[in-house]
């Protein structure tokens, strides 16, 4: 699961976000959000882990990691309201349909 999840994660284009559970998805485990954010919380490689967010739009940690991912995602041009949350109607990626999951997983 780690290496898909990592593949996907590098796919995110800037100024674009996705979702703990769409990523999960994606890699082929619907229910493994949590186990994504570990994953990226555990990953030392140069990868947009900044461009993940939970299901409503906002950061999932508050630490000084947070504050850098809001930083790193304000600096692509995403934005937050007031109460932290970015609107995933506008900022959300959608892989493209030509993005199979069976191509991914042949890659791996």
């Amino acid at each position: 699961m780690k290496a898909a999840v990592l593949k996907w994660v590098a796919q995110i284009p800037f100024g674009k976000v996705a979702t703990y559970g769409q990523i999960a998805a994606l890699s082929g485990h619907p229910r493994a959000a949590r186990q994504v954010g570990r994953i990226l919380a555990s990953n030392g490689e140069d990868l947009p882990w900044q461009r993940v967010l939970n299901a409503k739009g906002k950061i999932s940690t508050e630490s000084q990691s947070g504050e850098l991912q809001i930083r790193l995602l304000e600096a692509e041009g995403v934005v937050f309201n007031a109460e932290g949350v970015c609107d995933l109607r506008t900022y959300l990626w959608q892989p493209e349909l030509s993005q199979d999951r069976s191509a991914l997983k042949k890659s791996l």
